[in-house]
C-alpha cells in the first residue's frame, strides 16, 4: 500500500482540470440520486452548497500555505494551477495590486463537462467555485463575472478586486 505522503504527492501533482473530472464522475452519481429523491431544484441547491463549501475550504487551505499575507498578487501567482494542462486560455486585461481582470477565451472545464454529459451541472461544479474560493482565500478579494462559457457565452469575464478592510465601528 502506498505511503500517505506519496498518495498526497500524486494528488497534488494532478492539474485542477484532472481533479475536476474525477470529482465530476463521482458527483454525477450523487446528483442523479438527489434528483430522484428530492427533485432537480433541490438536487441543484444541495450540490451547489456542497461545492461552494469545498471551494471556501480550498481557499483557506491555499491561504494557509501562502507565505506572509494573502492579497491579489499572491492570488495571481497561483493562477497557473487553474490553467495547467491548457485548462483555460486567458487574456489578461490588467494585473495590479488592486485589480486582476481577465477573459477566458477557452474553457476545457466546460468542454470536459459537456463531453461527460454533465453540461446541466457544469456551472455548479466549476463556475460556482470561483467566488467562493475567494471567500476562503482572502475575504477582501471580490469577483464580479457577468458571463461564462459554461452557460453559453463567447468568453468568461473575470474581474477581481481587492477591497480595503472595513473599518471597525466604535460603540458610543
Amino acid at each position: 500500500m502506498p505511503e500517505p505522503d506519496s498518495v498526497q504527492a500524486a494528488i497534488d501533482g494532478l492539474g485542477i482540470l484532472a481533479r475536476r473530472r474525477i470529482e465530476a464522475e463521482i458527483l454525477a452519481f450523487v446528483y442523479n440520486e438527489l434528483k430522484e429523491e428530492a427533485g432537480v431544484e433541490r438536487a441543484r441547491k444541495i450540490l451547489s452548497k456542497a461545492v461552494r463549501r469545498a471551494a471556501v475550504d480550498a481557499g483557506r487551505a491555499f491561504a494557509s500555505r501562502t507565505p506572509g499575507t494573502t492579497d491579489l498578487s499572491t492570488f495571481h501567482a497561483i493562477q497557473p494551477l487553474w490553467t495547467k494542462d491548457g485548462a483555460l486560455e486567458i487574456e489578461t486585461l490588467q494585473a495590479t495590486p488592486e485589480a486582476y481582470d481577465f477573459n477566458v477565451r477557452r474553457c476545457r472545464y466546460a468542454e470536459s463537462y459537456k463531453q461527460m454529459g454533465l453540461a446541466e451541472i457544469g456551472s455548479l461544479l466549476s463556475c460556482n467555485r470561483d467566488g467562493a474560493f475567494c471567500e476562503g482565500y482572502d475575504p477582501r478579494l471580490k469577483l464580479t463575472r457577468t458571463q461564462t462559457i459554461m452557460e453559453g457565452a463567447s468568453h468568461c469575464d473575470f474581474r477581481y478586486r481587492l477591497e480595503a478592510p472595513k473599518p471597525r465601528s466604535s460603540l458610543p
